[in-house]
């Protein structure tokens, strides 16, 4: 198993890997079931996808609010006096009006040929008022030995960003340092195969479907094609 090394300057940064909070941004506790509203974590992939990394949390016992007006970014908190340790007060300041940083002062050390990725965390895209900070999206080689600040992008005029204590503001994915891909159309034979693959899937939908399939309270409706796949496919994994 690989490791992913920390350094912090301040301990309640706490990097963890991500995790569904339910109940929380990812949701209501509700089943898979007719006149249920939909989750994010119904979705395999986006549950996948929003775990696959580690989420930074907000250290500071004040909130932030971000706000632009009349196209001036304004940051707002009760920042009390500068920290004993002798780091730049405040930690949050505007870079330009279309953005504003963190001194975020964190090391994450990763094996070689590897990097790690600023990216905004997954409840930003589940939050339905518009307070989630949106990280940018960065990349940190293995050379650099700390991540001096993150930068997140300005909210839009009459929007405020937020930032409450212990909650996760940024996730950071750990990833190839080099994208050592080409992209090239498929072959007729690969083109043909993969078609005949999606073919079968679909025709047996039904299937595969059976006794998952439910209807959410907004009328849309689900099924466990992709979970029954996803699932025999770590079980042929696991057996070779």
């Amino acid at each position: 198993m690989d490791k992913v090394k920390f350094r912090l300057n301040d301990p309640r940064l706490a990097p963890r890997r991500t995790k569904l909070e339910i109940p929380g941004w990812a949701g209501k506790r509700e089943p898979r079931a007719d006149g249920s509203r939909e989750q994010v974590w119904h979705c395999v992939p986006f549950s996948e996808g929003a775990q696959y990394g580690i989420e930074l949390f907000y250290p500071y016992d004040f909130e932030l609010h971000v706000t632009t007006r009349e196209g001036r970014l304004v940051l707002e908190a009760d920042w009390g006096e500068p920290p004993e340790s002798g780091a730049e007060w405040p930690p949050f300041r505007k870079f330009g009006d279309a953005f504003y940083t963190y001194q975020i002062l964190l090391d994450l050390k990763v094996a070689k040929g590897m990097a790690v990725r600023t990216e905004p965390h997954p409840r930003f895209y589940t939050d339905p008022t518009d307070t989630v900070p949106i990280a940018v999206p960065a990349l940190i080689r293995n050379w650099w030995p700390m991540m001096f600040f993150c930068v997140f992008k300005a909210p839009a005029e009459g929007r405020t960003h937020i930032f409450r204590p212990n909650e996760p503001f940024a996730q950071i994915i750990v990833i190839p340092e080099e994208a050592n891909f080409e992209l090239e159309p498929m072959g007729e034979e690969e083109a043909a195969e993969r078609e005949l693959q999606a073919r079968r899937i679909y025709t047996n939908r039904p299937k595969l479907a059976a006794g998952t399939e439910w209807t959410s309270s907004s009328d849309t409706v689900f099924d466990g094609t992709y979970r029954h796949l996803h699932r025999a496919a770590k079980e042929k994994a696991r057996n070779g």
